[in-house]
């Protein structure tokens, strides 16, 4: 049977594997033969679920919108990962790698951040499991996501404004390895998205897939069928996607569809529409699409939302992308503000800007009456509230 999921060399159809420098081989090997037998013990998954439910808040609802369904004319379901403790999706995975990271014997973790949720993400089990935790964040997300910078330091993390580059996620990320090849025995990197050297993909995708195992449950009770018609959800490195798609991925009665962030317009110089404009080649350990120049050099990115700024894209999408199995919209920060306000009214529900992207693409999809859609709200709004606020005063 054809499959997207991951094979067993690390690779998505063309994309994925791992590149990385020979100081971090044993590593990257080491969690490659070990991640599956931990993940899957009865030990690992028995903490797991119960930390995702007593301290998460999981199972997340599955919200029936009535006034945004109204507009659409169809069913129009959101998957409530901005409820999560912290806000967001992110607490999903950081749970599942510190728990993998203890069971490894690492005593520090390090991670990277570009809007702050998977920092803050981390910077909570680190207090929760009383570990060592460095952040790296570029400085011109350190200053537009000052709210969850000050979470981050009052739960204990040390965190390290990256100034090389255009200082946003791809350089907090340069960073983060860069630590990493300097202590690889006693540190644990915890990646906050679908990208990176395998096993980190697959890994991410497995913990986040707690979101569509979820869905599946709750529309079985709601629609008495376990599918939509349609999974909707924002994607720059792609972990809510990829957990939002993981049950389904290989179910072609399900269209996917993926929101990329179109910053001032995908031809404008000025976006971060990696699918759209990227090529093939490896960034942070992965081969994938990735927006580069003539000769190879990286593009910087931009979008008005620090989590969607990134000039790469995960292995998993990069495949749904080009086998046409996802089909990607790109939405520009204008239409992203204008998702997030609309919600807002209509709902009573502030998202996070990355979801807002999400959001952007009901407009661009052909729905009908039966249509079942269920899209994922991957975080809250509270750490965006300047940029809306900003946008909104000048309405």
């Amino acid at each position: 049977m054809k499959t997207y999921q991951v094979d067993e060399n690390g690779y998505y159809g063309d994309f994925g594997g791992a590149y990385i420098p020979e100081i971090l081989h044993e590593c990257v090997t080491h969690l490659q033969h070990t991640y599956l037998d931990v993940l899957q013990s009865e030990s690992f998954r028995e903490e797991f679920n119960q930390l995702l439910r007593d301290y998460v808040g999981r199972p997340s609802p599955l919200y029936l919108t009535r006034r945004l369904s109204e507009k659409y004319g169809c069913k129009i379901y959101l998957k409530r990962e901005d409820l999560n403790h912290t806000g967001a999706h992110k607490i999903n995975n950081t749970i599942g790698q510190i728990l993998l990271a203890r069971r490894l014997g690492k005593t520090r973790i390090i991670a990277e951040t570009g809007a702050g949720q998977h920092g803050v993400a981390t910077a909570t089990v680190c207090a929760l499991m009383n570990m060592e935790c460095i952040v790296y964040m570029g400085k011109t997300d350190v200053e537009r996501q000052h709210p969850n910078v000050q979470k981050m330091k009052m739960l204990g993390a040390k965190v390290v404004p990256v100034t090389s580059g255009n200082m946003t996620l791809k350089d907090a990320t340069n960073d983060a390895i860069r630590d990493w090849c300097c202590n690889p025995s006693d540190t644990y990197y915890i990646i906050g998205s679908t990208v990176g050297p395998h096993p980190y993909p697959d890994m991410v995708a497995r913990l986040q897939s707690v979101i569509s195992e979820e869905i599946k449950k709750q529309l079985q009770e709601m629609e008495g069928r376990d599918y939509p018609d349609y999974l909707v959800a924002c994607v720059g490195g792609g972990s809510n996607a990829a957990g939002t798609i993981y049950h389904y991925i290989d179910d072609e009665r399900v269209k996917l569809v993926l929101a990329e962030a179109g910053g001032k317009g995908v031809d404008s110089g000025m976006s971060a529409a990696t699918i759209q404009l990227g090529k093939k080649g490896i960034i942070h350990g992965a081969r994938t699409l990735v927006m580069q120049s003539e000769d190879g050099q990286i593009e910087e990115p931009y979008s008005i939302s620090a989590g969607l700024d990134y000039p790469g894209i995960g292995p998993i999408h990069a495949n749904l992308a080009t086998t046409k199995r996802a089909t990607i919209l790109s939405v520009d920060d204008d239409e992203a503000l204008n998702a997030a306000f609309e919600l807002t009214q209509l709902e009573g529900i502030i998202p996070a800007l990355e979801s807002s992207h999400a959001l952007g693409v009901l407009s661009k999809i052909d729905l009908k009456p039966e249509d079942v859609v269920v899209l994922t709200l991957s975080g809250r709004g509270d750490k965006d509230m300047d940029t809306y606020i900003n946008a909104f005063n000048k309405k």
